[in-house]
This record gives C-alpha cells, sequence and structure tokens, in this order.
C-alpha cells in the first residue's frame, strides 16, 4: 500500500522535482509507471524505497515511513534499479548472504525461476552477462515474496525470449497480498500484465487509470485512413495506415496499445 499526500522534493537548490504530490496505491496489483525522460520515476521509486527523503508532505508504504528505515520496512520492500552492481561471488553465495533479510524469502521458488532463466547456483555473478545479471536480480526479488517490489527498467539488457519469460514469471509469482511497480519506458514490454497505468509528466500525476476502465472507454484500432472515422481522440501514422483511439461503444473492447495511450497522454488528446 502507498498512500502519499501533498509530497515535494528537491535535489539540493534545484526547482522542485515534485510539489503537491499524491497518489493512493493498494496492494494486490502490477502498476506501470510510465513518463518522459526527466519526469521523475526513477526519483519516486527511491522515496518509496526510503532512498530519499520528501522536503515536505506525508509518505507511507506498507504502513511505514519509508525513509525512517524501519528494519521491519527494510525486510517486506525490495527494489530492483535500473543500475547495480555485485560482489565478485557466485550466485549461491550471494543467497546465503542476503536471503536471510527476507523472512519471506523463498528457495524453492528462487530455484525454480533460475531454471526458468537458465542461470546456475554456481555461476559468479562478475562473470555473467548484463542481462544474466539482471535476470539474477528479478528472481531474487520475486522469491523475497516482499509485500512491495518495486522495478526500474527490468526489462532494460534482457534479450526477447527473456522478456517474454519475464512476464510469464512475474504474472504466475506475485500474489494479491503484494503491490508491484514497474517503471519503464519499454511500455510494450508489460502492456498484457499491468492493471493500473500512472503517467507523471514534470513531477505532475496526468494521468491514471486501471485497465479495465480504459478498456470500457476507449477503442484502439489501425485503419487504412482516417476518412469516415468518427471521434478519433488520437492517431499516429503507421506501415498500415493509422493507429487510432476512439471511444468505446456498444460495450466493444479491444487490446490496449499501451505506447499509443502514453502518446496520447502526453500530446494532451484526452
Amino acid at each position: 500500500m502507498i498512500h502519499i499526500k501533498n509530497l515535494s522534493f528537491h535535489y539540493k537548490k534545484n526547482t522542485p522535482l515534485f510539489q503537491d504530490f499524491s497518489l493512493d496505491v493498494d496492494n494486490g496489483r502490477i502498476v506501470g509507471l510510465l513518463g518522459k525522460n526527466g519526469a521523475g520515476k526513477s526519483t519516486l521509486l527511491n522515496l518509496i524505497a526510503g532512498l530519499s527523503q520528501p522536503k515536505e508532505g506525508s509518505m507511507e508504504v506498507n504502513g511505514f515511513t519509508p525513509f525512517d528505515r524501519n528494519p521491519n520496512f527494510l525486510a517486506d520492500i525490495y527494489m530492483v534499479p535500473e543500475e547495480f552492481s555485485f560482489p565478485s561471488i557466485s550466485i549461491s553465495c550471494y543467497v546465503k548472504a542476503f536471503s536471510p533479510l527476507y523472512p519471506q524469502f523463498d528457495q524453492k521458488k528462487l530455484n525454480g525461476i533460475l531454471t526458468e532463466f537458465e542461470l546456475q547456483l554456481s555461476s559468479n555473478l562478475n562473470k555473467l552477462s548484463h542481462g544474466q545479471r539482471k535476470k539474477f536480480l528479478i528472481a531474487f526479488a520475486l522469491s523475497s515474496n516482499c509485500k512491495m517490489l518495486v522495478f526500474d527498467e527490468p526489462t532494460n539488457g534482457l534479450d526477447i525470449p527473456s522478456k517474454s519469460m519475464f512476464r510469464k514469471i512475474l504474472v504466475s509469482s506475485v500474489t494479491d497480498e503484494q503491490l508491484v511497480i514497474i517503471s519503464t519506458h519499454q511500455v510494450k514490454d508489460i502492456d498484457t500484465i499491468i492493471d493500473k497505468v500512472l503517467v507523471i509528466d514534470n513531477g505532475t500525476m496526468i494521468y491514471q487509470e486501471n485497465i479495465d476502465a480504459i478498456s470500457q472507454k476507449l477503442y484502439f484500432d489501425t485503419v487504412t485512413t482516417l476518412a469516415g472515422v468518427d471521434n478519433v481522440f488520437y492517431h499516429e501514422q503507421c506501415p498500415m495506415g493509422y493507429k487510432i483511439i476512439i471511444p468505446a461503444t456498444n460495450g466493444n473492447e479491444s487490446n490496449i496499445d499501451l505506447e499509443l495511450l502514453f502518446n496520447a497522454i502526453i500530446n494532451k488528446s484526452f
């Protein structure tokens, strides 16, 4: 659970990145956090994880104030950052050293995910490729069974089969007691697994909606021409003509094109 009210934050003497920012998200969701470069996505994740301290306002995550860094808070939140490093040890040594920090850690679950990702417990972390190390970090995070899982650009460095496996493993691993937040520019990598969309721009929440509600309100389609198509909220040219967003009518639903939706939001088409 995340409850943020009137949060303000800035780096040193810079212009405030967040000002009077508020957000409420319950457990049992996989949330996609979207925004342009510099919009504040990574900063918001750092605030949620307790790595940065708000200048003003209140912030509660899983019943704790993150920056207090209460041991019980830290034992139930895991963040996979975009940039990371490992000591020169084997996966098994790393797990032995760090898994006790997470009371709900499941070694059997980790073993299964490592098998899916084609990783060996005996492998030295610093001899793996960036993508392989990222897969291990994702596996460790999911195996921690923390109530709060935070992923910053989790699919960067993964090849196409690994991205598909990431989606499969994430959906099968997460429970209704957990809250997962995924910040990414690779929106096509998560458009089939999230159930809520958040879009921030210049430190402001400009859009938040459940996937079900989007499906009921908006219809995504591809047409050869815009002629004769009424009430087009947003369109982009594509090899087959135009990708469009129009109102959903008569209960019709379509697959959500998250990249098209994001572009429409950023271009203020709604």
